[in-house]
């Protein structure tokens, strides 16, 4: 992975923090629109560390696959990809 570890581990545990949070809440029998309010704070720092990921996977691995004449592989993976986060 060429993406900033430091960086990627803090969002998850940011995440990690945030969902055992979410969980308590469950089991305490919280206010819905509270959960559903969490629940979407922990999906955006989990969207930010994917994007993150990719971002350095683009300006690292693909840039790596052109050089090397990999381009088809590279780019189906790519293509699956955003077809898994476009649904």
């Amino acid at each position: 992975m060429r993406a900033d570890k430091q960086q990627i581990t803090r969002l998850l545990n940011t995440a990690k923090g945030q969902i055992e949070g979410i969980l308590r809440m469950v089991e305490e029998d919280r206010y819905c629109i509270d959960i559903s309010h969490q629940l979407m704070a922990a999906q955006s720092v989990l969207n930010r560390a994917n994007k993150e990921v990719l971002r350095a996977h683009i300006q690292g691995c693909l840039i790596e696959a052109v050089q090397q004449g990999q381009v088809e592989e590279k780019s189906a993976e790519i293509i699956a990809l955003l077809d898994k986060l476009i649904k």
